[in-house]
C-alpha cells in the first residue's frame, strides 16, 4: 500500500481533483439555470434541457482550458528542469502528460454529447413554441419581440415548423453552424487518434489533429449569438415571474404585470481558454523559431534490421540523457513532425537518433538520405532536416537514484543508449560524484540482427567497467523473444564459448521472456532499504506488468525497499 501511494498516489489525487471539479461545475451550473427566477420563463420554453445544456457547457470550458496545457512541451520541459518548481515525484506526473491529455479529450467528448443532445431538444421545443397556435404560456413567450418595445426570449424568429425549422437553426444561426462544425471536428480528431490509426496511418492522425484550430475558433465564437436568454434584473424588479405567469394574457395592461424584458447571456468561453491559447501560441512560435535554425547531418550510419542512425549538429543545441526531439524532413513531407529519442550523450559534440524503417515517412527519410543506394553519399546531397527540441522525459531522472532498472523493448532501447553512453563518459573522466551505483539493464527483442547496432556500446561499457575494477556496476540481460528451432540448435552448439555468439558480449543472450517476479525479488534482496528507479521504454502491456511488480515487491515500511516506476511517453 505504501508504494502504491508512492507510485500512483499523486496521480490518483490529481485525477480525483479534476473529476471533482467537473462534478462541481456541472452541479453548480445546473442549479444556476434550474432554480433562479431569471430563467423562469426560459425553463417554461425549454424545461430541464436548459440546465442540461448549460451545465456541460461549463465543464467544456473548463476542460478546453486544460486540453492544450499537457502538449505545451517547452513549458513541461522547463518545469521538469526546474528543481525549485518540481520535485522528482511531481516530475513523474509531468511524464504522464499525454495520458492526462487523452482523459481530458474523452471528458470533452462526453460533455459535448450531453450538450448537443440537450440543445437538440431545446431547438425542437423553441421551434414548436414559435409555431404553436394555442394560447399557451410558451406560445405567448415566443411571440414576445414581435411588437414594439419588446425583447424576445425565443431566439427562433421564423414561423417554419420542424423539421425544416430545426435544420434552419443548425445551418443559419451562428450557434448552430459553429456547433455543427466543432462537433464534426471533434469527431474526426478523436476517431483518428486511436492507436491503430496512429501506428498505421500517422499522416491521417497528424492532419486531422490540427483541426483543433477550427475547434477552438468555433468554440470561442459559439456563444456570440446569445441564444440563451434570461429576464433582465430591471424587469425582475417589476415583474415577478412566479406570480405573473398565471395571468400572462393580461401582461402590459393597466394594473397588471408589465411585459417581461429579456437579454442574452454574454459569451464566456473566451475567458476560460484565452490563457492556454496564448501559452500554446507562444509554444508554437518558440518551436517554429527553433525549427528554422540550421541543422547539419554529419553522418548517416546504416545498421542492420532496417535501422539508420543520423548524427547531427546544431548551434546552441544542449541536451540531457533520455530526451527526445521532433524531426521534419521537407524532402519527405513539408508538414509532418515525428518524435525520436536522442541516442547520443550530453558529453558528445553531436546529437544522434536511430530511426527504424516502419512506415512511409521513415521509408522516405531512408531514401532521401541515400541509404537505398550502394555508392557513398556526398554530404551536400543529404536532405535538409528541421529539429525541434529537445524535450524532457522520465529518463532524465536516472541519475537521481543509486540503483536503477532499465527496460527496453525493441527500438525502445534508444533512451537507454543515451544513458549508458553518458555513464561511460562519466567513468572515462571522473565518476566520484556519480550518485548512480548500480544499473540493471534488460533488453527484449524479437530478431537477432536488432542487437548488432547496440552491442558495440555495451562492449565498450563492459570493458570500461572491468578496467576500473567495477564490473558489477552494470548487469545486463538481453532476451531474444523470437527464434526458431534451427537458431536454438546453433546457439546450443556455441553456448560454451567465452563470448556470446550474437552480441560478442561476455553475458550470454537469454531466450524467451524474463520472469519479472523473480527479477524484482532478487534485486530487492540485494538492495534492502533502497529506492530503486524502474525505467521503461516499451509497450503498454509490459508497462502494466512492471508497474504491478513495482508495487507488489515494495515494502510497506518507509525504510524498506521501494521500486519507483517510470515510463517514457511521446
Amino acid at each position: 500500500m505504501g508504494n502504491w501511494v508512492e507510485n500512483e498516489g499523486l496521480s490518483i489525487f490529481v485525477v480525483l481533483v479534476w473529476l471533482g471539479l467537473n462534478v462541481f461545475l456541472f452541479w453548480w451550473y445546473y442549479l444556476a439555470y434550474d432554480i433562479p427566477p431569471k430563467f423562469f420563463y426560459t425553463r417554461v420554453l425549454l424545461s430541464h434541457a436548459l440546465a442540461l445544456a448549460r451545465a456541460p457547457a461549463a465543464c467544456l470550458n473548463f476542460n478546453c482550458m486544460l486540453i492544450l496545457l499537457p502538449v505545451c512541451r517547452n513549458l513541461l520541459s522547463f518545469l521538469r528542469g526546474s528543481s525549485a518548481c518540481c520535485s522528482t515525484r511531481v516530475r513523474r506526473q509531468l511524464d504522464r502528460n499525454l495520458t492526462f491529455h487523452k482523459m481530458v479529450a474523452w471528458m470533452i467528448a462526453l460533455h459535448t454529447a450531453i450538450h448537443t443532445i440537450a440543445h437538440l431538444f431545446n431547438v425542437e421545443w423553441s421551434v414548436q413554441a414559435r409555431v404553436e397556435e394555442k394560447q399557451t404560456l410558451a406560445a405567448a413567450l415566443s411571440s414576445l419581440g414581435d411588437g414594439p418595445n419588446e425583447s424576445y426570449i425565443n431566439f427562433y424568429r421564423k414561423t417554419i415548423g420542424n423539421p425544416v425549422g430545426g435544420l434552419y437553426v443548425a445551418f443559419t444561426y451562428l450557434a448552430g453552424l459553429t456547433g455543427v462544425i466543432i462537433t464534426l471536428a471533434l469527431i474526426l480528431i478523436i476517431t483518428s487518434s486511436t492507436k491503430t490509426i496512429r501506428r498505421s496511418y500517422f499522416e491521417v492522425f497528424w492532419y486531422t489533429h490540427h483541426l483543433f484550430v477550427i475547434f477552438f475558433i468555433g468554440l470561442v465564437i459559439h456563444g456570440a449569438g446569445r441564444i440563451v436568454r434570461g429576464q433582465t434584473a430591471e424587469s425582475l424588479a417589476e415583474h415577478n415571474p412566479e406570480l405573473c405567469y398565471k395571468n400572462f394574457t393580461d401582461w402590459g395592461k393597466k394594473g397588471s404585470c408589465p411585459i417581461p424584458q429579456f437579454s442574452g447571456n454574454p459569451p464566456m468561453t473566451w475567458k476560460w481558454v484565452v490563457g492556454p491559447m496564448f501559452l500554446y501560441l507562444c509554444e508554437r512560435l518558440v518551436r517554429f523559431w527553433r525549427s528554422q535554425q540550421k541543422v547539419v547531418i554529419t553522418k548517416v550510419v546504416i545498421h542492420p534490421f532496417k535501422t539508420i542512425e543520423l548524427q547531427m549538429m546544431k548551434k546552441g543545441f544542449k541536451m540531457e540523457v533520455g530526451q527526445y526531439i521532433f524531426v521534419k524532413c521537407p524532402a519527405v513531407s513539408k508538414l509532418e513532425w515525428h518524435p525520436f529519442t536522442l541516442t547520443s550523450a550530453p558529453e558528445e559534440d553531436y546529437f544522434s537518433i536511430h530511426v527504424r524503417i516502419v512506415g512511409d515517412w521513415t521509408e522516405g527519410l531512408f531514401n532521401a538520405c541515400g541509404c537505398d543506394k550502394q555508392e557513398f553519399q556526398e554530404a551536400w546531397k543529404l536532405p535538409k532536416i528541421a529539429v525541434d527540441g529537445p524535450f524532457g522525459t522520465a529518463s532524465e531522472d536516472v541519475f537521481s537514484y543509486e540503483t536503477v532498472m532499465l527496460v527496453g523493448a525493441g527500438i525502445g532501447v534508444t533512451p537507454f543508449a543515451s544513458v549508458l553512453k553518458s555513464v561511460w563518459y562519466k567513468y572515462c573522466h571522473d565518476a566520484t560524484n556519480l550518485k548512480l551505483k548500480k544499473i540493471y539493464f534488460y533488453w527484449l527483442c524479437r530478431d537477432t540482427h536488432a542487437f548488432e547496432w547496440f552491442a558495440d556500446l555495451l562492449q565498450s561499457l563492459e570493458a570500461q567497467m572491468q578496467e576500473r575494477n567495477n564490473a558489477d556496476f552494470l548487469s545486463y540481460n538481453i532476451y531474444l523473444t523470437g527464434w526458431d528451432e534451427s537458431q536454438a540448435t546453433h546457439f546450443v552448439m556455441h553456448h560454451e564459448e567465452e563470448k556470446d555468439v550474437i552480441t560478442g558480449l561476455k553475458q550470454k543472450t537469454l531466450y524467451g521472456r524474463p520472469n519479472w517476479e523473480n527479477e524484482f525479488k532478487t534485486i530487492a534482496g540485494q538492495h534492502p532499504g533502497s529506492r530503486i528507479g524502474v525505467f521503461l521504454c516499451g509497450p503498454e502491456g509490459l508497462a502494466d506488468t512492471l508497474n504491478k511488480q513495482s508495487i507488489s515487491n515494495s515494502e510497506a515500511d518507509p525504510r524498506g525497499v521501494h521500486f519507483i516506476f517510470n515510463k517514457e511517453n511521446f
